[in-house]
């Protein structure tokens, strides 16, 4: 049997996740969807839907979706709802947890590759996160949690956009980039609930295509020409040469993202940010496995999410990998295509992390 394709919903508080929900839960869009409300608060869908009171609710809707909500284990609710559905006591296709809005996101995204029994029945389809177009700028600056749910996502959704003018939402974009580059960010429409921009997008899948935002690179391009005319006194010969800002392949992380720049905001140092390592060297396997695995045993706590596309020496497939924290997983993708350049190109997004190591240690497991 296919695995189900589960969604995590994420967002600060009051960031509109619940609202989301409750426009999910009402249309009909021909999805079964099983949402789990994790931890089940204050903040209920609907008080004719589900029971607050209760420690384990399951209504089902007309629309063929069911709520669940859960204050225990969420391994446990997950196994329960899939013997129920093996027995034929649910139906759903799809599954959407939504956490608290001061959770962390990366226990819940671990559940699925910690258990063996979700596992088999689940596969983690993607991230996303409602970010508040309104009050998303302080609560970035003032609370980690949510710089760590930007972080994590595969996807961002802006709500109450509506709510501010264009050069904020413009502002907030291109911090939201810099923290996190691979998400694309959509705004939230509130007349109406993209389906498709929430289910089955894939953000999780080792072999989909690896989105890194063009703007985020070409940002990084021109930080290194910057970074290299600053140092063009500085005597090195090729190889010889440790700095990352004189390797023939290197990365960089963004300092101003495009259209960041604006006199009357100040430049934000979050915690959470990223960066990207490219290389069209191929790498030595046996080196760049240690080189991880020593990285993930003192700074996985801090990585938050991890993901690339690998040229690896001697192998004639692309070679996908990603991680969350400690946990990281690899698998073979498609062939090159005839008009691409074989290349490495790998986002790293983690609180504090030290791009230089990481960076230096990436180019000697180069060949």
């Amino acid at each position: 049997m296919a695995l189900i394709p589960t969604t995590i919903l994420t967002g600060f508080l009051g960031a509109g996740k619940t609202t989301l929900l409750n426009r999910i839960l009402q249309q009909p869009h021909g999805h079964k969807i099983a949402i789990i409300e994790n931890e089940f608060g204050q903040e209920n869908i609907n008080n004719e839907i589900l029971v607050q009171d209760s420690t384990e609710q399951i209504i089902e809707m007309n629309n063929g979706c069911i709520c669940c909500t859960v204050r225990g284990d969420l391994i446990v609710a997950l196994s329960s709802l899939a013997r129920r559905r093996d027995a034929g006591e649910l139906q759903f296709d799809h599954v959407i947890i939504e956490t608290t809005g001061m959770a962390n996101p990366g226990p819940v995204a671990q559940t699925f590759f910690v258990d063996e029994e979700v596992a088999l029945h689940f596969m983690l389809d993607a991230i996303v996160t409602v970010v508040d177009a309104k009050h998303a700028m302080q609560q970035l600056d003032q609370q980690e949690e949510a710089q760590r749910q930007v972080g994590f996502a595969d996807k961002l959704l802006l709500s109450k956009t509506d709510l501010v003018s264009e050069a904020e939402v413009a502002v907030l974009m291109a911090r939201l980039t810099r923290i996190n580059p691979r998400a694309a960010i959509i705004r939230l429409d509130p007349a109406h609930t993209p389906i498709a921009e929430i289910l089955d997008i894939r953000g999780f899948n080792l072999n989909a295509k690896l989105e890194i935002d063009p703007d985020f690179l070409a940002a990084e391009e021109s930080q290194s020409d910057q970074e290299q005319h600053a140092h063009h006194d500085h005597a090195h010969s090729g190889s010889d040469c440790d700095h990352p800002s004189h390797q023939e392949d290197h990365a960089h992380t963004v300092e101003h993202a495009p259209h960041a720049h604006n006199h009357h905001h100040a430049h934000h140092d979050d915690d959470i940010a990223a960066f990207v390592f490219k290389s069209e060297r191929p790498f030595d396997a046996a080196r760049l496995e240690e080189f991880l695995d020593g990285m993930i045993q003192v700074y996985g706590p801090r990585m938050l999410r991890y993901k690339g596309i690998l040229l690896m020496d001697g192998a004639d497939r692309k070679v996908v990998f990603q991680g969350v924290h400690q946990i990281m997983g690899s698998d073979v993708g498609g062939k090159w295509d005839e008009n691409e350049i074989p290349a490495s190109k790998m986002v790293f997004i983690g609180k504090k992390l030290p791009k230089d190591i990481f960076i230096r240690g990436l180019e000697q497991c180069l060949v």
